[in-house]
């Protein structure tokens, strides 16, 4: 149940940012589709083939249906999104918090280690929105100074950590969740950085 909801969640949460960009582009409707469909699915895509298990939405339709329905939604409502202020953004924050948890609970299901399943939950919660940005031609948030990845590994590190000492289930889940929301969304209001590589001169 933890993992369905987590996963129809990040599908959702994500799909709202593809179609955010679509309506930002002034895109068809078809093109609102595959961008939602690619940032919704694309990052649970990536998950379950390095994990060698079925690709989850092509194990149910209702994902598909997700990211119709966001597609519609957005058509229609994008410009009352936009009125809420930096809803890109936000919806990508969103959507990294429930997919940096997901992806490590599902890789942890499957008895992978802790470390694959850090690494999983961060894959997950950050390929989507890469994808999006690399196909749309915009700056992606991995190569700003700003916290991003960051986000993902703390989500997926306090979730992983909290299963590992007994504290599993919703908890874990919400506190990873609430970790990477906080840091993705201090980065987004605040400019929050982690430090950064300070390239000197070599004589």
């Amino acid at each position: 149940m933890l993992l369905q909801v987590l996963d129809y969640l990040g599908v959702a949460v994500f799909a709202v940012s593809g179609a955010i960009l679509a309506s930002r582009k002034g895109l068809d409707f078809i093109a609102f589709l595959f961008f939602a469909s690619l940032t919704g699915i694309g990052g649970g895509t990536l998950r379950d083939l390095l994990l060698g298990v079925p690709v989850f939405w092509t194990q149910a339709e209702g994902y598909l249906i997700v990211c119709l329905g966001v597609s519609i939604y957005m058509w229609f409502g994008a410009a009352r999104i936009e009125t809420l202020g930096k809803p890109l953004r936000w919806a990508d924050a969103v959507g990294l918090a429930a997919y940096s948890v997901m992806g490590a609970a599902k890789a942890l299901t499957v008895g992978d280690t802790v470390f694959v399943a850090i690494l999983m939950g961060v894959s997950t919660a950050t390929f989507g929105g890469i994808i999006r940005d690399t196909i749309a031609g915009e700056p992606s948030a991995i190569a700003k100074p700003e916290i991003y990845v960051g986000a993902a590994f703390a989500g997926a590190g306090i979730y992983v950590v909290l299963e590992q000492i007994g504290f599993g289930g919703w908890p874990a889940a919400v506190m990873g969740m609430a970790g990477a929301l906080i840091l993705r969304g201090g980065a987004i209001e605040r400019g929050w950085t982690l430090p950064v590589y300070n390239a000197r001169d070599v004589d």
